[in-house]
């Protein structure tokens, strides 16, 4: 550890901040205006360097590599208009919540569009002209385009920041931010504002894409490396702050030089690796930011709602139909396994079915009458199944015990992460879920010793009497039932009423003496133990686990399953996880571009059934009942109207 390699981590920490804070800042302009969570956001950034790896390489000897890279970021921008104009404008009135879907589903449909126009390898670009050297700093070596990039990002931030404060253009996005409505009503075409935001957002991402080509090569897992890094910095910062997003950006890429500098370190007699830290240090900063201040470094606090949620119907307890239907449907699982007795495949594919079955209901749970979005839900579901995994191994439970166990060792991480969590709410709770479900990811990808590490663990079989798939499926059938019937249980009881009453007016329900941070907890911990038991089910039936059970992707596949099934019906998150899983399946064995397929699919379902499809069969229910029910009160009105003359 040297004065001078501290100096030059420094500066590499300094030209990585530019790259990152050109993408923060698109997004931190789209979500201050537009409202939307933009998850495909990313995906411009993959685009944008793939783009110009093209450019240079066919119009880089005649039109030159500077202005190659800058065809490549207004290609991006132009991109990110059709986007807008022909997909994100017919959903502005959907739920907050279904606009992410949306955008999720175009990141699928972007990388399967790049895998197939350039391949699946890494592409890496030529050096730039006249900066291809290196330049001596304190006696090392340092590349002479990474200084390039040290001085760009400042000036960028510079041109933004004239083009919101001294054009009128400007004018109407920094007044969009404050009220969209009032711009409106003032007369400006709110659709071309959103458009033009919209395409300067992705065409500062397709920039910071473009200027990474002579730095590191192009591959495919860049969109959801960055947009997870994106969402960091703009929280850290602050929404809709581009100054705050730009010394957020600096701060946690400097602490992840440090971190590198650093190295290994012996603290008491311990030695510690703080180069493993970086893969959650950015996560850590975010947890720390939140916690500390809500709004981020340089954002405002929001003023307190006297409404909070949409308004939704309230809950009825299940009629005599549905209970006879949902027992028709409990029996035809129960007999599948003789239906399916010459096709294996069915059983295990079913077992997948209801343990994704199990896990989207504990996430409604929080998401739906609680009110609470969680995008890190996955650190429950892999709490579960590493909690169930290492109980048999190290401790050598039998596995019956295990599944007891295991939810409470989710539970107990639920019990933690969901006392910081509950302080927040929106966006902010979000984030804050997410960091913590990143920071368990890494501390189980990195513990070698104990969880595996990348390998993860294997050997986690079920007891000798489940050793057979059908016994399996009918134990996992029995326990999924018994999981989804104790959280719609646990809602239509005292508690449940009060925690949808704190979902719906915060203050109101404070008001009657409803403690409704207390009730969010223990909504978080029930959710969290319910998440486990579905991890804990997930680890036997495969035989191993992984990191992956924890991942962001994860979190992310159990969001896409509640909010295609319908966030407002407590039917939605199986059938969401049951329709989610069974595409996944059967789309993924049929094309070598499953996702593009599967992320078309949902964007024509998010496009057909904006309130999902449980919600939108619900509605369509509601009309066809409505004139019958019409029909019956005025009959009922006539013949009261008779014994009255009578």
């Amino acid at each position: 550890m040297s004065f001078s390699g501290f100096v030059v981590q420094l500066l590499n920490g300094l030209a990585g901040a530019s790259s990152l804070f050109f993408v923060a800042a698109g997004l931190s302009l789209i979500f201050g205006v537009t409202r939307i969570v933009n998850f495909a956001h990313g995906s411009f950034f993959m685009v944008g360097i793939y783009l110009a790896y093209t450019l240079v390489d066919k119009l880089g000897s005649s039109l030159g590599f500077w202005p190659a890279l800058l065809i490549a970021a207004l290609a991006v921008g132009v991109l990110g208009a059709l986007i807008e104009v022909l997909l994100l404008r017919r959903i502005y009135k959907a739920p907050e919540l279904f606009q992410l879907l949306a955008t999720f589903a175009l990141v699928l449909v972007i990388k399967d569009a790049v895998l197939w126009l350039w391949g699946p390898d890494e592409l890496l670009g030529p050096r730039a002209p006249g900066l291809k050297g290196s330049v001596e700093i304190l006696g090392r070596q340092f590349p002479s385009y990474d200084l390039f990039l040290i001085v760009i990002g400042p000036v960028v931030l510079g041109l933004v920041w004239l083009l919101l404060t001294r054009t009128r253009f400007g004018t109407l996005v920094r007044a969009a931010t404050q009220d969209r409505e009032m711009v409106s009503a003032l007369g400006v075409n709110q659709a071309w504002l959103f458009t033009a935001v919209f395409a300067l957002g992705a065409l500062l991402a397709g920039l910071g894409g473009a200027l990474q080509l002579p730095r590191e090569p192009a591959t495919l897992e860049m969109d959801l490396n960055t947009i997870g890094a994106a969402f960091v910095v703009v929280v850290v910062g602050g929404m809709g702050s581009l100054p705050g997003a730009y010394m957020a950006a600096l701060l946690i890429a400097e602490i992840k030089a440090v971190c590198i500098w650093l190295g290994v370190v012996q603290i008491f007699g311990i030695d510690v690796s703080f180069s493993k830290l970086t893969l959650m240090v950015d996560f850590l900063v975010m947890a720390i930011v939140l916690v500390w201040r809500p709004w981020g470094l340089f954002g405002r606090p929001q003023a307190p709602s006297r409404y909070v949620g949409m308004q939704e119907e309230p809950l009825r307890r299940p009629g005599r139909a549905y209970v006879v239907a949902v027992a028709a449907f409990a029996l035809v699982l129960a007999v599948l396994p003789f239906l399916t007795v010459n096709s294996p495949y069915t059983t295990v594919l079913m077992i997948d079915l209801m343990i994704a079955a199990l896990f989207a209901t504990s996430l409604h749970f929080i998401m739906g009458p609680a009110g609470m979005h969680s995008f890190g839900h996955a650190a429950y579901f892999g709490l579960g199944a590493y909690g169930a995994a290492l109980l048999v191994r190290a401790l050598h439970l039998p596995m019956e015990l295990a599944l007891i166990v295991a939810p409470l060792v989710a539970a107990l991480g639920a019990f933690v992460y969901g006392w910081f969590a509950v302080r927040l709410s929106g966006v902010y709770l979000a984030m804050l879920t997410l960091a913590f479900a990143q920071i368990t990811w890494a501390i189980t990808y990195q513990w070698d010793s104990f969880t595996g590490g990348s390998n993860g663990l294997t050997g986690v079989w079920p007891s000798e009497w489940l050793s057979d798939k059908q016994a399996y499926y009918w134990l996992t059938l029995v326990l999924v039932g018994l999981g989804v019937w104790w959280l719609r249980r646990v809602l239509f009881s005292p508690f449940g009423y009060a925690m949808r009453a704190g979902r719906d007016s915060v203050l109101r329900a404070d008001a009657i003496g409803i403690d409704v941070k207390r009730m969010q907890w223990v909504a978080f911990i029930i959710a969290g133990t319910v998440a486990g038991l579905a991890g804990a089910l997930f680890a036997f039936s495969k035989g191993s686990i992984s990191p992956e059970t924890l991942s962001v992707g994860k979190s992310v596949d159990g969001l896409v399953m509640v909010l295609l099934g319908g966030i407002q019906t407590l039917a939605g998150p199986v059938v969401g996880a049951v329709t989610f899983t069974w595409l996944h399946d059967t789309v993924a064995r049929n094309t070598d571009y499953w996702r593009a397929m599967l992320g078309a699919i949902i964007l024509i379902l998010v496009l057909l059934f904006p309130q999902g499809i449980a919600g939108s069969i619900k509605q369509l229910a509601d009309r066809w009942r409505a004139p019958k029910e019409g029909e019956a009160e005025k009959t009922e009105a006539k013949a009261k109207l008779e014994e009255v003359k009578a």
